[in-house]
């Protein structure tokens, strides 16, 4: 027998976890609050739509495990609706929803929600505010008030069920959740003055005078467990994030996360053109000095020490970093062109005048600027370049970019996917511009070397272990080549099977029975060094053994040693940093899979290995 079920809820902050009903505000800031509310039916049901109805306007309602279909003109109510792969919930069991809310101001509205599709059964809950239950058994319920009523309704919470697939294709791991997290991580890691819809509210302001010779170089990303920001990671990370954006756009609309995806790799690309100035031939290319920044532990609020800025002009060169940001730029205009015209028109404006800057004086910039090389040394510039062209080639149509592009080709096999290897993404995207047979035969050799049997080895347990710098970064990039090759009519079901394997690893599929990505599924790790800025708030920093005192949504952290093993401590930077070109490549590969899963194209899981 279906039921309506009314709960009532009051606006509030709270840490409590786990309760058994109702909708509860969580969190908020200026502009904006988390809530969620939770289904436990008595029944099997299959199928729900809830109505959320606030007290006040709300500007925007984002979530990522609901689809929101209609608003009212007045944006007090919100219909959302189960997804394929949570539209089952078995008796007894409990699915969250987790949303946000977009509002101006410090406090959240009040609110009801009304929730269809829920089997009656007998069951007890409490909530907070007014509570009524129908159907069938027996209960009181108060009035008016925090009350604690027991009849029909909601029961006990347990784990939610494994997300079950979009549109026929089944989904051992929620690659879309995984996806919408990694937006959260690069909103935490923004540096300078921050958004009114800021949704990480344990950041605020921070690096505001950043500058270089009294040029504004505010905003962008801080790379990793630090403050530091350089340009060379930053840009192949935004590279890799529109170029997914751009193959994959339709898993963002299926996650009802597009509008935040184009806010959060939005950011950086305005960051690079304040770092680009064509009057004066420079490109400034980081800021912050690293042995400094890692002496100092705590909040990019409180920094206090000096943060120098370095460049690249003509006589000091690197094509390398400039090239890179060509291509990030150049792929940001294509994304861009239909959501933002004029946005999108100075991204390609800097892209090709960077361009002309980066051809006309190559070279390395680690060698211009030697405060980079210990961080992030570089070794070629052909391969970021030849990115840069293809990515103009794709914006423009202009010839002369592909020509450029073919004259740098590297037919060999890359070692890897990442910021200072970029072969295999100049042979990808040579081949997705021309079709030639020489660029898929490089990509094929790429990826079968990352397969089971290649020179790439693996851990017992299955991950493709390249190095132990970012394990879970290289086999998460490779993962990426391949569904974008599998996209592009290379590989198939192999292709994608492979890059599920990976990503299942990373996600639980290996012998800790642990995410490595942090806040999805129930474990995953707690004592990281995070972008909450060393594992410090406002009072102080933790010890080591304790957990951070923020979640860092989203974030990859660096991952297992060589046998599958691993410690959450927070003293071994090595498996537990997290960074923006860890995360980039795992992104894409997960917008990837969930493209699949939503277009019922989406092979069955492999079987993992631990």
């Amino acid at each position: 027998m279906r039921t309506l079920l009314i709960v009532a809820f009051l606006a509030f902050v709270s840490s409590t976890r786990g309760e058994s009903q109702g909708v509860y505000i969580t969190d908020t800031w200026n502009g904006g609050f988390h809530g969620h509310f939770t289904l436990s039916p008595s029944q099997a049901v299959d199928g729900w739509t809830a109505h959320l109805k606030f007290s006040g306007a709300v500007d925007k309602l984002e979530t990522w495990t609901a689809n929101l279909v209609s608003s009212s003109s007045d944006h007090t109510e919100f219909v959302l609706t189960n997804k394929d792969y949570d539209k089952h919930i078995d008796a007894g069991g409990e699915l969250k929803i987790d949303f946000n809310g977009r509002a101006p101001g410090t406090s959240a509205p009040t609110a009801t929600v009304t929730i269809e599709g829920v089997d009656a059964g007998t069951g007890t809950g409490t909530g907070t505010g007014t509570g009524t239950g129908t159907g069938t058994g027996t209960g009181t319920g108060t009035g008016t008030g925090t009350g604690t009523g027991t009849g029909t309704g909601t029961g006990n919470p347990i784990t939610p069920a494994p997300a079950k697939g979009v549109a026929g294709s089944k989904m051992k791991y929620d690659y879309g959740k995984a996806m919408s997290l990694s937006i959260k991580f690069y909103d935490a890691q923004r540096s300078g003055r921050l958004p009114g819809n800021n949704p990480i509210p344990w950041r605020s302001d921070s690096a505001v005078n950043d500058n270089g010779d009294g040029h504004d170089l505010s905003g962008g990303w801080y790379d990793a467990g630090d403050h530091v920001k350089f340009n060379l990671p930053m840009a192949w990370s935004s590279h890799v994030l529109t170029w997914g954006l751009e193959k994959f756009k339709d898993a963002y609309e299926g996650a009802g996360q597009l509008d935040m995806m184009y806010d959060m790799v939005k950011w950086p690309l305005e960051y690079f053109m304040k770092c680009w100035e064509p009057s004066k031939q420079q490109y400034w290319v980081q800021v912050g000095d690293g042995h400094a920044d890692h002496s100092f532990w705590g909040r990019p609020e409180d920094m206090h020490m000096n943060r120098p800025a370095f460049k690249i002009t003509a006589g000091a060169p690197g094509s390398d970093v400039a090239g890179t940001t060509v291509a990030a730029l150049a792929s940001g205009y294509i994304v861009f062109k239909d959501k933002d015209a004029t946005f999108a028109g100075k991204c390609l404006e800097n892209a090709k005048s960077l361009y002309t800057f980066a051809k006309a004086h190559p070279g390395i910039y680690s060698n211009s600027v030697p405060q980079a090389k210990d961080f992030y040394g570089s070794t070629s510039w052909k391969d970021n370049m030849c990115e840069a062209a293809v990515e103009l080639y794709k914006a423009t149509q202009d010839a002369k970019y592909l020509s450029d592009a073919k004259g740098w080709f590297n037919s060999g096999t890359a070692w890897g996917y990442s910021w200072d290897d970029q072969n295999v993404g100049c042979q990808l995207l040579l081949w997705e511009a021309t079709q030639e047979a020489q660029y898929k035969t490089s990509v094929e050799a790429f990826v079968k070397s990352y397969m089971p049997g290649g020179s790439v080895p693996y851990t017992p347990c299955g991950l493709a272990w390249r190095d132990q710098w970012g394990a879970n970064r290289y086999a998460a990039n490779a993962a990426f080549v391949a569904v974008t090759a599998a996209a592009d009519g290379i590989g198939g079901d192999s292709y994608k099977k492979f890059a599920m394997s990976q990503m299942n690893y990373i996600l639980g599929d290996n012998n800790k029975h642990m995410s490595y990505e942090i806040g999805f599924g129930n474990n995953f790790p707690k004592n990281l060094i995070t972008e909450e800025r060393k594992s410090c708030t406002q009072s102080g920093c933790v010890s080591d053994g304790q957990d951070s005192p923020h979640q860092l949504d989203g974030a990859m952290v660096g991952g297992p040693g060589r046998n599958d093993d691993y410690q959450d401590n927070r003293q071994d930077y090595v498996k537990n940093e997290v960074a923006c070109d860890y995360n980039a490549g795992f992104h894409s590969a997960n917008a990837g899979l969930y493209h699949f899963a939503v277009n019922n194209q989406l092979p069955p899981s492999p079987s993992a290995k631990c």
